[in-house]
């Protein structure tokens, strides 16, 4: 891998610290005389295992040192509204989405109802060991402990080895305010920014006869993809920066 990029990135996250190449040594495993050379640009060719241990040892991403578009584009996160208007349209993409996630090794929570909890499991059997479940009434007590929450989650299960991880919420209505449904959509919104580079797949479900138009609207305007039998863009998805500046 070639390092006129990766020699100039490493030096500066370095600095960043206030750590000298020893200090940087010790942290990561590589030699001094090994990032003397990264830097420089003498090495030209650089292992992935070194660009690991690197970018671990300074708190960056791997694309962060190459100089990858992926550094300020992540695109991990896949964010989706599953709109339904029945137990039967729930389920329907509920239980094909848990299902390929075992199938696959990832870690799946829901946090939902007690309700759904039920036909959840009734669907699944014996495959309902597979998923953590949740109640949704405690869980969105605080969207910042929500928050807080999720991220703590997707990083615990991702350094014990889950090679992704898939959620699916259901939004908690009863009692709300207009201005506790505009916090909810700024949280909802920002998810796409504060969950980006997590792998991580989170499906947001929405009944329909439970929900105003207004609220199916701003749902529809956070959600990036639409779950359905293949997820699908959304062509009402609003970036955060827009969206969140019309919000009222």
């Amino acid at each position: 891998m070639g390092s006129s990029r990766v020699g100039q990135s490493l030096k500066s996250a370095r600095q960043r610290l206030g750590w000298n190449r020893e200090a940087l040594a010790y942290h990561s495993g590589l030699s001094v005389a090994a990032i003397t050379q990264i830097e420089s640009g003498r090495r030209q060719e650089v292992r992935a295992s070194s660009l690991v241990a690197l970018a671990s040892a300074l708190g960056v991403s791997v694309d962060y040192l190459v100089g990858s578009a992926s550094t300020v584009s992540p695109a991990l996160l896949r964010h989706r509204i599953l709109e339904y208007g029945s137990d039967d349209e729930y389920l329907a993409t509920a239980i094909p989405f848990l299902t390929e996630g075992i199938a696959r090794a990832d870690c799946l929570l829901m946090v939902t109802a007690k309700r759904h909890m039920s036909l959840v499991r009734g669907a699944l059997g014996d495959d309902a060991r597979h998923v953590e479940f949740l109640d949704a009434a405690e869980w969105y007590r605080s969207l910042r402990d929500a928050a807080s929450g999720y991220r703590t989650f997707v990083r615990e299960r991702f350094e014990r080895g889950a090679p992704w991880v898939r959620i699916i919420a259901e939004p908690v209505w009863t009692g709300r305010s207009e201005t506790q449904l505009a916090e909810w959509f700024r949280y909802e919104s920002v998810i796409n920014l504060s969950f980006a580079s997590s792998p991580t797949t989170i499906v947001c479900s929405y009944d329909t006869r439970a929900f105003p138009d207004s609220v199916l609207v701003n749902a529809r305007r956070t959600h990036p993809e639409v779950a359905g039998a293949g997820a699908v863009t959304s062509s009402s998805y609003a970036n955060p920066a827009d969206f969140l500046m019309t919000l009222e």
